[in-house]
Parts: C-alpha cells; structure tokens; sequence
C-alpha cells in the first residue's frame, strides 16, 4: 500500500488528535472520509448543487440533508393556512418537495400583556421571517411527473419548463 506524508502544523495538531481518537486510532480513515465529504460537497457545488438543510415532521421538529439544486418555489397565503412549497433536484438525479403547511387554527393567538411578543407572533402569522410551526412535508421521487399529486398546478407547471434541464447552463459566448 502506498504511504502519503502529511505535514500537520503545531496549531493544527490537536485537530489530527481528536479526528485519531474519534475513529479508534486510523487517523488514515478519518482523513479519507473528511475528503470524500469534501470532493462530494465541492464537486456538487461547481455543478450548481448546494447542501440543502430542511425542517421535516410536526413543527419541524427533524431536520433533512442532502446535496441539490433548488428548482421553483411557490408561497401562499390565504383564509386557512399560510403554504410554502418547495422543489429540488437532488446531486443523485431524484426530485424533492418540500412544503411547509401551517394552518391559523394551530397558531397560538394568546394575548399578553407583553406587546413586543405579541408584534413578534403578528409578523409570524404574517409571513414575515420563518414561521417554524406547521406540517413539514417531504417527498422524494425518480421522476419529476411523480411529484403533481403533491405540487399546487402552478407550481408544478413553472417548474416542468425546467425539471430535465441541467442546473447551470453553459453558455459559450
């Protein structure tokens, strides 16, 4: 098997220390797992894919990771609920909805005598800033037809104009 010498500076020491002592001693597979990572991540993003992070679950209580390419998004706010729909193309070629569905019977409307949180909560159910209560809603599949039961018509139509396009069009101009 053929040896690689790493320089490690003084700072970076303990660094190397504590990647040996959470994988047993083989620092060489803490190493090679940090730049598999690595070239998965840094690959991605030249591609036009960024690591994408989402709420999953009641009140977002559980969080999702994965490498994509956000394709359309839609809001909507009407007399029931307030509703933000999101698609992404996944690194691997699958296509991923995400919706957030919060609906105003859930919001908690308590008065206090607190005026400042009561502005707070008014700018949530307002859709200013991120409201973090609601259904969290996520679903991954091969093909992009796949997702119209999930998606709101027009977002579904805005988005299909593009789904099978690459995410960064090279123009050679």
């Amino acid at each position: 098997m053929p040896n690689k010498t790493i320089y490690v500076s003084d700072d970076d020491l303990p660094l190397f220390q504590r990647a040996q002592e959470l994988v047993g001693g083989n620092l060489s597979g803490a190493v090679t797992t940090a730049l598999r990572r690595f070239i998965e991540l840094e690959e991605g993003r030249q591609e036009g894919f960024e690591e994408v992070v989402l709420k999953v679950g009641h009140n977002g209580v559980r969080q999702v990771r994965f490498s994509g390419a956000l394709l359309g998004e839609l809001r909507d706010l009407n007399d029931k609920r307030a509703e933000h729909y999101r698609v992404y193309r996944s690194r691997k070629g699958k296509y991923v909805m995400h919706a957030q569905l919060s609906d105003w019977a859930e919001q908690a409307t308590e008065l206090s005598t607190n005026w400042v949180k009561d502005l707070t909560n008014w700018r949530r159910m307002l859709g200013v800033g991120e409201q973090d209560w609601g259904e969290f809603i996520l679903v991954v599949v091969d093909t992009f037809e796949e997702l119209k039961p999930h998606l709101p018509d027009k977002l579904y139509r805005r988005v299909a104009d593009i789904a099978d396009r690459p995410p960064i069009e090279e123009l050679d101009i």
